[in-house]
């Protein structure tokens, strides 16, 4: 897992490491708190899917910038699995668990 805070980061990976998964992160939430667990529980159980994730307070312009390409409402906590075809699926807040971050990666990967 690896943490992202530019447009031109984005941009790499998004054009190099197709599938992967990526997590807007709010440092404040206790929502976003819970979802972190979730996450961060579901990259160490599968290493082999590429994951990063931004703080939305230290990198707002990147959130934004990924809404807009994807035409996806930001919100935060929220994960994307992003593929070839754009984001496949995406949750967020209480949607955000280990389970449904497996049955997403799982039917793609």
């Amino acid at each position: 897992m690896e943490k992202i805070e530019t447009i031109e980061q984005f941009k790499q990976i998004y054009s190099f490491h197709r599938p992967f998964l990526l997590m807007k992160h709010s440092l404040t939430c206790p929502i976003s708190h819970r979802a972190w667990g979730e996450f961060e529980r579901f990259t160490k159980d599968f290493p082999h899917i590429h994951a990063y994730y931004l703080h939305v307070q230290h990198a707002r312009p990147l959130s934004q910038h990924i809404a807009e390409t994807f035409h996806v409402k930001h919100e935060s906590p929220q994960v994307l699995w992003v593929t070839n075809e754009g984001v496949a699926w995406h949750a967020s807040h209480w949607n955000v668990t280990y389970e449904q971050i497996k049955k997403a990666t799982m039917s793609e990967s």
